[in-house]
């Protein structure tokens, strides 16, 4: 297929820039190579008339919908690139930005200053709290890109980058960073989860912080940030109820 055709698919949702298997999620390297392919032929062009004083890559304009589409793209600053998915019952606020190959499932509520990165995965009925950035992940075009799982919270500010993945029901807490450098302690089974393991399902996750292990940084009293798994929700449980015990 050409990449202007996985784009167009792409946009319906037919293919996606990550799939689920048995064992997880995988990256669709067909769509990834296709994509990086769209930026090396595009051509920069102003967008007059439509965006006026903005350029872009002529094959990877900003997508328009209908009521027909079923998607509230709330008026003040937002867009949706080319060959990203958004479905039926999604919300967008302003200001708000879903990259090239991104997915947005059914019911979910991307608020402001919020973004969805390139080829993310973001499932049914997520809430995307104001200013939470969930990372883009291109390249290289084997590794997944970052995936929030169904009916998932994540507050304002947190910061999902690197592949990392958010499994159903799991609540972040705003202000938390999740990526592969940063450990997460898991305060329930008592354990330290394997650095770039996913979140499990039903964690509620907020920051703490841990110490710095040489004599002169101890002395001075300092600390590193890290992501503390303080409980997990019952199944049927209010996910913002859940947060708000967990911080309290």
């Amino acid at each position: 297929m050409s990449y202007l055709e996985i784009l167009d698919q792409l946009e319906e949702g037919t293919l996606r820039s990550a799939n689920p298997t048995e064992n997880g999620w995988e990256a669709n390297i067909e769509v990834k190579t296709a994509i990086i392919e769209a930026f090396k032929d595009g051509e920069n062009v102003s967008y007059e008339g439509i965006y006026d004083g903005f350029v872009d890559k002529d094959n990877l304009p900003p997508r328009y919908f209908s009521p027909e589409d079923g998607v509230r793209l709330v008026p003040g600053g937002s867009s949706v690139r080319r060959g990203a998915y958004v479905a039926e019952g999604v919300i967008i606020m302003p200001p708000a930005y879903i990259n090239v190959g991104a997915y947005v499932d059914e019911g979910s509520m991307v608020d402001s200053h919020a973004l969805v990165g390139s080829c993310a995965q973001i499932g049914k009925n997520v809430h995307l709290s104001a200013g939470v950035q969930i990372g883009g992940v291109l390249e290289p075009v084997g590794m997944n890109p970052v995936i929030i799982e169904d009916d998932c919270f994540i507050g304002a500010g947190a910061v999902i980058v690197e592949g990392i993945m958010v499994k159903k029901g799991a609540v972040i807490a705003p202000g938390v960073t999740l990526s592969k450098s940063i450990p997460v302690y898991d305060t329930v089974n008592e354990k330290v989860l394997e650095r770039g393991s996913a979140i499990p399902e039903n964690a509620v996750v907020i920051p703490g912080s841990r110490p710095v292990n040489n004599s002169w940084a101890k002395s001075e009293g300092l600390s590193m940030a890290c992501p503390i798994i303080v409980k997990y929700r019952d199944e049927g449980s209010n996910a913002s109820l859940e947060l708000e015990d967990a911080l309290r």
